[in-house]
């Protein structure tokens, strides 16, 4: 079995999901009490918001993070999973810095999603990640656009993530507020949605959606156990 390094802190709620259900696969998967090799990185969330929010640097950001994958590399990680959806911003910098690979959490969704033969997907999740363009570019290579939502609706869902989700808060009139964005979206000419931040799951579940939705969480989580097994394709 591969050792899984993890990158978590981003937030501790979706990092203790993470944790939970690569568990909960390795078992179902493997057999057995069987429960996975992981070396996990916990980052100091604050440190992080601090770089890039408050003092708006990105490169210090990314040294946060490459510090990260390389403490996980010496650890004897295989590869490594960001339990957050944004950093992967920063993926393409950090892999040139060190020997193991990513498993990038766009190219699990954009596979999953052209699977089920969907073509317009809409992105929520914090700014950065509805903002930047490793989204629209991971999907546009398997032949999907993506929707982004308009101004006021990204203030909603960041503001959202990082007032309630993060700190472990999940209220029903937000979660009805993410239902009805979405059938807005999907009034826009989006056929399914990608829950792109790891938190939004715990606050939404795919069956709730008013929209064929991808819990980008359970994607990451499904293929690193089956990465780690030995089991991929």
């Amino acid at each position: 079995m591969k050792k899984i390094g993890m990158i978590g802190g981003l937030s501790w709620v979706s990092t203790a999901e993470y944790y939970r259900r690569v568990n909960e696969m390795t078992a179902e998967l493997a057999g057995g009490v069987s429960s996975a090799r992981i070396v996990l990185e916990s980052v100091n969330r604050q440190d992080y918001v601090t770089a890039v929010i408050d003092r708006q640097d990105e490169a210090a950001a990314c040294a946060q993070i490459a510090q990260s994958a390389q403490a996980l590399q010496a650890a004897g990680a295989d590869f490594i999973v960001i339990t957050c959806n944004d950093v992967h911003r920063f993926v393409p910098a950090i892999q040139r810095q060190i020997d193991i690979p990513f498993l990038h959490i766009a190219e699990v969704t954009a596979k999953a999603i052209a699977e089920r033969g969907l073509g317009r997907v809409a992105i929520l999740g914090v700014r950065k990640t509805m903002e930047s363009d490793f989204y629209p570019s991971v999907l546009a290579g398997h032949g999907i656009a993506a929707l982004i939502p308009e101004e006021e609706e990204k203030r909603f869902v960041h503001d959202s993530i990082y007032d309630e989700l993060v700190q472990n808060r999940f209220l029903d009139g937000t979660r009805q507020a993410y239902q009805r964005l979405i059938a807005d979206l999907g009034d826009r000419g989006a056929d399914c949605v990608a829950l792109a931040c790891t938190e939004i799951p715990l606050l939404l579940t795919p069956e709730q959606s008013p929209l064929p939705a991808f819990s980008t969480t359970e994607l990451h989580c499904q293929a690193a156990v089956l990465r780690a097994l030995g089991q991929e394709g």
